[in-house]
């Protein structure tokens, strides 16, 4: 059997006294989508910096790609992992053209110095075509639209921010990046079940710091984990593939 993509075994974050995660068990195997719900303050955004070597762990084992935190040069490990929120996003140099800013991510840097070599290039070309952003090589960071921005770089959160209609675009590109073949295994963080792409297979349910429940998404998304995920009566529909969310009796939890 292969190594999982990803692995967290017990993984237990702790701070001046105050527990940010606690006891995460969660494996993603090659070929699996999933998606990361949780309510704010849930821990989704520091599972992921833990996951990318930000967030050191107060006890437990984190894997990516067969390297383990602490035994492995994350610095390293980084340039194979695309993650950027909207914090990393305010960082970038208004002045640097997409194709760098794209570049920059193989040496897991911000707001890259030196020359692009021809190599990085063409390479950096590729992928932006990749991912439907080749017109966008040129375009200066900053006066890239919100939409075309997190289309050129895979986010934490991605549809904060954008239109409706943008919102839908961004989506359907996640959909045709994750059915090509030999497609990156994708994660998505959002509060938002209505962003559940078919493409994604699996789902992790945080509430609290903890895992409330993970695995296949059939079995995941139901109205009774999600009321429980939310702390309020939801009520769970699914239409075309797409599911959406409501409350029931919202006049009754507004009192």
């Amino acid at each position: 059997m292969t190594k999982p993509i990803l692995e967290v075994t017990n993984l237990h974050i702790e701070r001046s006294g105050t527990v940010i995660l606690r006891d995460v068990n969660w494996r993603v195997q090659r070929g699996e989508h999933w998606v990361i719900l949780g309510a704010n303050g849930s821990g989704k955004t520091s599972l992921l910096s833990a996951l990318t070597g930000y967030l050191m762990p107060t006890s437990g084992e984190i894997s990516v790609l067969g390297e383990t935190y602490g035994e492995s040069d994350w610095r390293e490990l980084r340039k194979k992992i695309g993650l950027v929120s909207s914090s990393v996003r305010q960082m970038m140099a208004d002045d640097e053209p997409a194709l760098e800013t794209v570049a920059s991510g193989k040496y897991a840097m911000i707001d890259f110095w030196g020359r692009l070599s021809r190599t990085d290039k063409a390479k950096t070309q590729q992928q932006l075509r990749r991912v439907e952003c080749e017109h966008l090589a040129n375009r200066q960071w900053g006066v890239l639209s919100q939409g075309e921005r997190q289309r050129v770089l895979i986010l934490d959160e991605p549809c904060a921010g954008l239109d409706p209609a943008a919102r839908e675009h961004f989506l359907q590109f996640i959909q045709r990046l994750g059915q090509k073949k030999n497609s990156p295994t994708m994660v998505l963080v959002t509060h938002h079940v209505e962003e559940m792409m078919p493409v994604f297979s699996h789902v992790l349910i945080l509430k609290n710091g903890a895992v409330l429940v993970a695995g296949n998404k059939k079995s995941v998304m139901t109205s009774k984990n999600l009321s429980a995920a939310f702390a309020a009566q939801m009520k769970l529909g699914f239409s075309r593939g797409r599911y959406a969310m409501r409350l029931q009796n919202p006049a009754h939890a507004s009192k």
